[in-house]
């Protein structure tokens, strides 16, 4: 697998994958693993566009991803990628859109096992009374993702 470091507002984030094809992307502090390559030439494209995106240039990605995950996990990652660019949702209505209602608590798990972060965006959704749930970043930077997509859509969500 390949990595580079994209040096971002929220820290310095880490991109995995074979070629052009993301298959991961994790927050900092991040190691990649012992078996990975740096290979800053392979994963251009996407370290191009996920710049892109925090400058307010991007609001979407068009590069290949190749999340793993059970065939559930799977349909709520795609279903994450539906949500619009500054949007949010919540895991009740996420479990609803997959035609699973009463697996809220199982959506919240997929949502927090999301691979891909801020491409495939488990940022937007939110807890059923508005507030902020976990995230694998911390708190502080979903609340930064959320208000950056607000502040360049012109949205006020919070």
């Amino acid at each position: 697998m390949n990595y580079t470091f994209v040096e971002t507002p929220i820290g310095e984030i880490l991109v995995a994958g074979d070629a052009d094809t993301v298959h991961e992307i994790h927050f900092a502090p991040a190691t990649p693993h012992d078996d990975w390559t740096r290979n800053d030439a392979a994963l251009k494209y996407a370290s191009v566009q996920l710049r892109s995106y925090f400058a307010g240039k991007r609001r979407d990605f068009d590069f290949p991803l190749a999340p793993h995950g059970t065939e559930f996990q799977l349909a709520v990652w795609n279903a994450l990628r539906e949500i619009p660019y500054g949007e949010t949702t919540t895991y009740g209505t996420l479990a609803r859109t997959i035609g699973r209602p009463d697996a809220v608590r199982a959506v919240g798990a997929a949502n927090g096992a999301n691979p891909i972060p801020i491409v495939i965006p488990c940022h937007r959704v939110i807890g059923s009374t508005g507030s902020l749930t976990g995230f694998g970043g911390g708190l502080p930077v979903k609340r930064w993702l959320l208000d950056h997509e607000a502040r360049i859509a012109g949205l006020k969500l919070f």
